[in-house]
């Protein structure tokens, strides 16, 4: 059987021209080729969500910088780095194109997680230097500890201690309908999950740049199997 298609998110940026770049780093691709799994850029078309989200099997919704919350009744914080507006409404449109399909499998990374929790009636804390003493342990790419909460998340490997490579300076503040699954030793939230779906699941961590183990790479896996049962399923 055919390898399972995974549609990922990807950024953009000016290229001192008229036009704008697409991007992604590699190892969004490295890790789902690894895990079996065909990486599929999504170009910023909102018109076209629902048909990426009939096509794909699986979807990651990639990191950037900062949702642009006025959409959900919040002023978009002075200290924010806001996404472009296109990559938001198209990453909004393919949650809602997904909404409803248990059988199509998400993973959303760092700002993918953000924007999860916000379409799902959450809010976001939008800028953690200013309240929080330990806001530097979250940028740079550093490592720091984190806690599993539960036992039956697709995270993996149940209830404990891991540790993750972290970049941003918002986080959810409120999950809305999903679940808390992991947080921080200083309480941010650090995953997010729906237990009622199959694999609907966000984490605020880097897990593509997080190493070989089962809560990083092994995430990878663990979604390309889920996408690969869907798919059998359905054909």
């Amino acid at each position: 059987m055919s390898r399972p298609l995974i549609g990922i998110t990807v950024d953009n940026r000016d290229n001192n021209s008229d036009s704008q770049v697409l991007e992604l780093s590699e190892h969004y691709g490295r890790a789902v080729t690894e895990a079996g799994g065909v990486p599929i850029l999504l170009p910023h078309e909102p018109d076209l969500a629902a048909q990426y989200a009939e096509t794909c099997d699986g979807l990651i919704f990639s990191g950037g910088v900062d949702p642009r919350t006025e959409i959900f009744g919040a002023p978009t914080h002075p200290r924010a780095r806001p996404i472009d507006a296109r990559r938001q409404a198209f990453e909004l449109a393919l949650l809602k194109a997904v909404a409803d399909r248990d059988d199509k499998c998400v993973l959303g990374v760092c700002l993918g997680m953000q924007l999860m929790a916000l379409a799902a009636g959450g809010t976001l804390d939008q800028y953690l230097p200013e309240h929080l003493a330990t806001a530097a342990q979250h940028t740079g790419r550093k490592r720091h500890g984190i806690e599993l909460l539960v036992e039956d998340s697709v995270l993996g490997p149940g209830s404990g201690h891991a540790s993750v490579v972290s970049h941003h300076q918002q986080a959810v503040a409120d999950p809305g309908s999903m679940r808390v699954v992991a947080r921080a030793p200083d309480g941010v939230i650090e995953a997010i999950d729906d237990p009622a779906r199959r694999f609907y699941a966000g984490v605020q961590w880097h897990p593509e740049r997080g190493g070989p183990d089962e809560l990083n790479r092994g995430l990878f896996a663990r979604l390309v199997r889920a996408a690969t049962s869907e798919r059998r399923r359905r054909t």
